[in-house]
């Protein structure tokens, strides 16, 4: 048993829209994969244990990856059938099953990830060790153009409540402008119970990592939404075009 923190990176993807036939996590940004601005960041923030989910051309990701200089072990998990981000973490089962503590979840493809975003997960997850435990701490940032991003749905307490994917929301819903970017660090033991509940309905008939929050809260645990990201994270990579942004902003900072 452990207290080392983890980290999970999903990494699967093929990123069709990129109009490459390179792994969506291996596309350059300023001539450097998009996956090593996530590392790096991880690295940075003290991770000590890092699984890095690969599917498509996994050998690419694998040896491209293997070529850094990590000061953080990585471990390489695959994931043969592409069922969705709720699915890319439940084949890191075995790799999570003894780990008693904290574990980040995050996307691969977001080279914009700032430490201080991090860490200052990781601390709101260590400041809430009161009981009941939070099962979940989630990074969320308010973009006045929120397309294509799932949504942060809150009661009127302003409560979290459960995250709702452009795909399936309805025209109220997508008028929120707090969204998810994929930030998440969970209570481990609390994640692999809430992955046994995970079900596919939805427009993509897929698991979605977003609908474990929802699990969480349903079963009682808490839920924490904080809305900590940095605007320069709001830049996400889903098309060549982004991509240009994203350098441009890089090469700014």
């Amino acid at each position: 048993m452990t207290e080392t923190r983890y980290a999970v990176v999903m990494a699967a993807g093929k990123g069709t829209r990129m109009k490459s036939e390179l792994p969506k996590v291996l596309y350059p940004v300023c001539g450097k994969p998009m996956i090593e601005y996530v590392l790096d960041a991880l690295e940075a923030a003290d991770i000590e244990r890092i699984a890095v989910v690969v599917g498509y051309r996994s050998d690419l990701v694998r040896k491209t990856l293997e070529r850094r200089t990590p000061r953080v072990p990585l471990v390489f998990v695959e994931q043969t059938e592409q069922l969705g981000t709720g699915h890319a973490v439940m084949v890191c089962r075995n790799e999570l099953q003894n780990h008693t503590g904290a574990a980040m979840v995050v996307a691969g493809d977001c080279p914009m990830i700032q430490v201080e975003s991090i860490l200052k997960l990781f601390e709101a997850y260590a400041s809430n060790q009161q009981q009941p435990l939070p099962s979940c701490i989630l990074g969320t940032i308010i973009k006045d153009n929120p397309a294509g991003l799932g949504r942060i749905i809150r009661n009127n307490n302003g409560e979290f409540i459960g995250i709702v994917e452009e795909k399936d929301a309805d025209m109220e819903q997508k008028m929120i402008k707090e969204v998810n970017m994929s930030y998440y660090v969970f209570h481990t033991p609390f994640l692999l119970e809430a992955l046994n509940h995970l079900k596919t309905d939805n427009a993509q008939k897929e698991y979605y990592i977003t609908d474990v929050p929802a699990v969480m809260k349903s079963r009682g645990q808490r839920v924490i939404a904080l809305p900590i990201l940095q605007p320069i994270e709001s830049l996400g990579i889903n098309t060549v075009e982004e991509a240009r942004i994203v350098e441009e902003a890089l090469q700014n900072r």
